[in-house]
């Protein structure tokens, strides 16, 4: 079940892959020349896509990992 977190990742994915890979605003020939996507936008939209499907499947373990480590860094500022 994805939850809303997720859901919500999602869709700015989307918004995201659209406004990256969408069609040219305009059909015009002379103002169609886009080019190519450069590579760092489609390095940056595989690597999110990435994220939200680790952390869709292993939610609950980086979670688990992130407060243990808080826990830790908590617990060794205190004076014993």
């Amino acid at each position: 079940m994805i939850d809303r977190l997720t859901y919500s990742a999602l869709a700015a994915l989307s918004v995201v892959i659209r406004a990256a890979f969408g069609p040219p605003e305009s059909t015009d020939d002379e103002k169609s020349d886009r080019g190519d996507v450069p590579g760092w936008v489609m390095i940056t939209v595989m690597t999110a896509i990435v994220v939200i499907a680790l952390l869709a499947v292993f939610r609950e373990q980086v979670l688990n990992a992130v407060k243990s480590a808080f826990d830790k860094v908590n617990d060794s500022g205190k004076t014993k």
